[in-house]
């Protein structure tokens, strides 16, 4: 059975276009208290409790309002934290012995976009069960509690402080970032007011990018996913490195002294080489997108590279079924099951410079073994329930394209899980022939698609 409402990362849009209003975000918010009371047996006299966090998006007030009136009238008490990192919350749902957390924002989108993602108790996504169980019950008529069973709602005063202490708890004891000067891009998102105490904290002198969020400029020209910002910060300001986090924190780049950027492949391999120094590392769970450069050079390492579905909940699972510890997307988001439950974007900085600090090595040091292949991403519009998979004219151009790299590349084409789009990614060692067969399969897309 699929899913109506959730996608790979919640339940995300455009702001007040259904399902992101206010009428239906209430709605949600009941239906996931509903069910968390009839999955969850309390003790006589107490109900279930959710912690509810944001990022920085003006549509948060309305939202988390609209979230808490559902919450409580199904019979669960809400804490609220307010701007937070996604990763922050799982952290906290878990630290604090509640039943659910709930996370309002749409990550790396524009900020008239937001969203709903849900985190169990254990501070993990939750299970597909659990989404098509609170879907159901969206199918019902909302009810209310009679009054003396409604939720209540308070406030998580000491929120920040606590997530910045469990960050610093996962850099090695006997390590610290004095003497580095660190460009801290917080995207005006969740982490503005956390990640640059993170890095201070444990020595470093930080350089603020992206920390003045107005409801309005988040991930605007900052943050993962527009590096350009944080790469000119570090060259006028002469840090060591940057670090820059998406919208709600949980997504990760970096640049070096001399304005190189580093994606979530060549972080996460920079992690792994390290930790495979002191312990074994049999596998790193990657994604179709994760680069041919990085399994080549995690494979010389002895390191196997396992491919699962885009979107980190699948990166999770399979790190799961495996048993492995590390993981992650070329986008940025990287889990470190030995540090946290899901993928973090200071925790993953911080296991990075840890082992930068340890080996005493730049990032390009770090790096010198792994030469990423070119890769053309082509992103094109997509019409609702068009067959892209049975169209002659784009399977023509794929197996062209294949052709053509002979074997020395990859054809990869996937629908986006949150946009209307068809992705369409080509890969190889020759980055002009990479370019003119993902443009050459893009065009027969359009084509298709225009037909």
């Amino acid at each position: 059975m699929g899913r109506k409402y959730f996608g790979t990362d919640g339940v995300r849009g455009r702001v007040g276009t259904e399902p992101i209003t206010p009428d239906f975000v209430m709605r949600l918010g009941y239906a996931a208290g509903a069910t968390l009371v009839a999955r969850d047996a309390m003790p006589a006299g107490e109900r279930p409790a959710v912690l509810i966090g944001k990022d920085t998006r003006i549509s948060g007030y309305m939202l988390e309002a609209s979230l808490e009136a559902g919450f409580a009238a199904a019979g669960v008490d809400v804490m609220l934290c307010g701007p937070m990192p996604t990763p922050a919350v799982a952290y906290l749902t878990r630290a604090l012995r509640l039943q659910a957390g709930v996370v309002i924002s749409a990550s790396h989108n524009p900020y008239d976009d937001n969203g709903i993602k849900f985190f169990s108790a254990r501070g993990a996504k939750l299970p597909d069960a659990v989404e098509l169980e609170i879907e159901a019950r969206m199918e019902q008529a909302m009810a209310c509690m009679e009054s003396a069973k409604l939720g209540k709602a308070r406030r998580v005063d000491d929120a920040a402080g606590r997530y910045i202490e469990f960050c610093k708890s996962t850099f090695p004891n006997d390590l610290d970032l004095r003497g580095l000067k660190i460009a801290v891009d917080s995207a005006h998102g969740a982490a503005y007011h956390v990640a640059p105490n993170v890095f201070h904290e444990l020595g470093a002198e930080t350089v603020g990018v992206g920390d003045t969020p107005n409801g309005l400029n988040i991930n605007h020209e900052v943050g993962a996913t527009a590096p350009e910002a944080l790469r000119r910060k570090v060259l006028e300001s002469g840090a060591d490195c940057g670090i820059a986090l998406d919208g709600d924190g949980d997504r990760l780049v970096m640049v070096d002294a001399e304005g190189n950027l580093y994606d979530g492949d060549q972080l996460l391999y920079v992690i792994a080489r390290h930790r495979a120094r002191n312990q074994d590392v049999p596998g790193v769970a990657g994604t179709l997108m994760s680069n041919l450069g990085f399994e080549h050079a995690l494979g010389r390492l002895g390191i196997a590279l396992g491919r699962a579905k885009v979107g980190d909940r699948y990166v999770l699972e399979m790190m799961q079924d495996r048993a492995w510890l590390f993981g992650g997307e070329n986008s940025g988001h990287i889990i470190c099951l030995d540090r946290h439950t899901t993928g973090d974007g200071i925790i993953a900085a911080l296991q990075v410079l840890a082992a930068l600090r340890a080996g005493d090595e730049t990032l390009a040091e770090a790096c010198a073994d792994l030469r990423l292949y070119p890769q053309k991403l082509i992103n094109v519009r997509m019409p609702a329930g068009f067959d892209w998979m049975a169209d002659a004219g784009i399977k023509s151009a794929a197996r062209l394209a294949e052709a053509a790299l002979d074997g020395a590349g990859r054809v990869l084409l996937r629908p986006s899980g949150t946009e209307p789009l068809l992705r369409v990614m080509v890969e190889g060692e020759d980055g002009a022939l990479v370019a003119a067969q993902a443009e050459a399969i893009a065009n027969a897309v359009r084509t298709a698609f225009a037909g």
